[in-house]
């Protein structure tokens, strides 16, 4: 069995990576139970002793905690906590760079925030003002244009 995955990364951190996004997605709600550690080693066709790795990554985050003789489970608060890690390193990640490159262009704030609005309704995504209202980018009123918002987006509005 190989030990990391075909990029790379350790088999271990795959498996994390995986829970994690299963828990932000709402595969794994708060205080539901995962597959055993045995189960996911079928799976993935991984060691068992990897996959506990990868687990135990996510308990000493504190994303998941360990009921004696029952399973693992998601934590209170876990998905929450990634969302705001996620939207984080989102921001460092590309929101810094564009607005880097943004002002190298000469462009306002203003120039940059119409842009980025503009490419996430041609996304088909939700565009949401500072007050987590649906905002509109087409002159009609906000009730009037057709607003998705995706999962947690309550949630995570205030975040920023």
């Amino acid at each position: 069995m190989a030990s990391t995955d075909p990029h790379g990364q350790p088999l271990f951190r795959t498996l994390a990576q995986t829970i994690e996004r299963g828990i932000v997605d709402g595969s794994y709600p708060e205080e539901t139970q995962i597959p055993s550690t045995n189960e996911f080693a079928l799976h993935l066709r991984i060691n068992p002793a990897t996959a506990n790795k990868g687990i135990n990554l996510l308990v000493d985050a504190g994303l998941l905690y360990k009921r004696r003789g029952i399973g693992m489970f998601v934590a209170e608060g876990a998905r929450g906590r990634l969302l705001a890690q996620r939207t984080e390193r989102f921001a460092e990640d590309y929101v810094d760079p564009m607005v880097a490159e943004g002002q190298r262009l000469g462009l306002q704030r203003e120039d940059i925030v119409e842009l980025v609005s503009e490419r996430a309704v041609s996304a088909g995504g939700a565009v949401i003002d500072a007050a987590g209202e649906p905002a509109s980018t087409d002159g009609r009123q906000p009730a009037e244009a057709s607003v998705r918002r995706s999962p947690g987006a309550a949630e995570a509005g205030g975040r920023r």
